[in-house]
């Protein structure tokens, strides 16, 4: 139902994940039985769950061990992987400034330009320690570094931005790239993103996406909300499009996944987006807390180093536990951060959903109250749900 804003327009409600909760219907069954798997480009995956192409979170080695634990990581090829041949030190230097001077050094080390001969590199030292090579470029990169991606052989392509969209206009020197161009001709799969709306979602699976990214600003370092104001809340987002992503497979037979991407820090943030529609989740902070992350306990947005708008900060997350502690448990930390396939397979055995497709299908409330009902003693004392 349309909110009268003012005399001349009418907005919309949208929920975020915050605001809703997943009901149990009249089934149950054990945990052990749900079945979490799900497949993207033809590649399948044990876990729906993809770690960012941020800096702080993926470097090669993580992809690897994220691909042996039946999860995904993603690489940045426009990060300081690419742009330096020894990342550590240039690490180092991230996350030892303050914060006075994080932006002005960002800018800094991401003016180096990014080396094709890096590029190639990173994704054979993926194959090479038998992960997935699965790297993200923005528009721009991809079109300038189409040749090199589709000679390197990675594994899956992803095309991210703040908004993807395949009406994009430029100035008259420059010539956009062109999607449905674009994912024809490379030889491997490609997701596109990102979107919060149900027509861009559809376009870009018209256009051959192999899968769609939703979110635009949930993300833990990102500040693209706040400084352009622009964004769909998750649970709305991940609705919206998980039904273009239906309406495409009524129409053609093709079913294209939608991953929410961003916003998400607990097992239960994941249950949520998923019962929303989705298909699996891409997240960053959870994963930038393992320990041998990159970011050394630190994150930051992929917007952050912009010469003229950073659209992102650095955040100090810590560091709580191992990769698979993380991913697979057991946990250590009772806030919901540790074991996420855990959390979502015991979800999922209390709903009553044997597989994915069938947790998309239970029933939410709107419930902003879900997680300050009950917990005065937690928020009091700053543990569990409280922290």
């Amino acid at each position: 139902m349309d909110i009268q804003l003012g005399r001349g327009k009418t907005a919309r409600r949208a929920y975020g994940i915050d605001e809703i909760a997943l009901v149990p219907g009249p089934r149950t069954l054990d945990p052990s039985l749900a079945d979490t798997r799900w497949t993207i480009g033809g590649i399948e995956r044990d876990i729906p769950i993809i770690a960012s192409a941020m800096d702080g979170v993926v470097d090669v080695k993580t992809a690897a061990d994220l691909a042996k634990l039946g999860a995904l990581g993603v690489l940045n090829l426009e990060g300081i992987q690419t742009r330096y041949d020894d990342p550590e030190p240039i690490l180092d230097r991230i996350v030892s400034v303050g914060k006075s001077e994080f932006v002005t050094l960002m800018q800094e080390l991401y003016a180096e330009p990014v080396k094709e001969s890096l590029i190639v590199k990173r994704i054979q030292e993926m194959k090479d320690l038998g992960g997935i090579a699965a790297v993200s470029v923005t528009p721009v990169a991809a079109a300038r570094y189409q040749e090199t991606l589709s000679e390197a052989g990675a594994d899956l392509v992803f095309i991210q931005a703040t908004v993807v969209s395949t009406a994009h206009l430029s100035p008259n020197s420059v010539t956009p790239l062109d999607l449905a161009k674009f994912c024809e001709e490379m030889p491997m799969p490609v997701i596109l993103g990102n979107c919060v709306t149900y027509d861009v979602a559809l376009n870009l699976m018209k256009a051959g996406a192999a899968a769609v990214l939703v979110g635009i600003g949930p993300g833990a370092a990102c500040t693209s909300r706040g400084v352009l104001g622009v964004g769909v809340p998750q649970a709305t987002a991940v609705s919206d499009c998980a039904a273009a992503r239906d309406d495409f497979y009524r129409e053609t037979g093709n079913y294209i996944p939608v991953i929410a991407d961003g916003g998400l820090v607990t097992g239960g943030d994941i249950c949520k987006c998923i019962a929303s529609g989705g298909d699996a989740v891409m997240i960053g902070s959870p994963f930038a807390r393992a320990a041998g992350a990159p970011g050394r306990g630190f994150h930051w947005g992929m917007a952050t180093p912009s010469p003229v708008l950073p659209r992102g900060t650095r955040i100090q997350v810590g560091t709580t536990g191992t990769l698979e502690e993380i991913l697979l448990g057991p946990a250590k930390l009772d806030d919901g951060t540790h074991n996420l396939v855990g959390a979502l397979k015991t979800s999922m055995g209390t709903l009553g959903a044997k597989d994915l497709r069938e947790m998309q299908q239970v029933d939410v409330v709107i419930a902003p109250s879900l997680l300050t009902e009950g917990k005065v003693y937690q928020k009091a004392q700053q543990i569990g749900m409280g922290k």
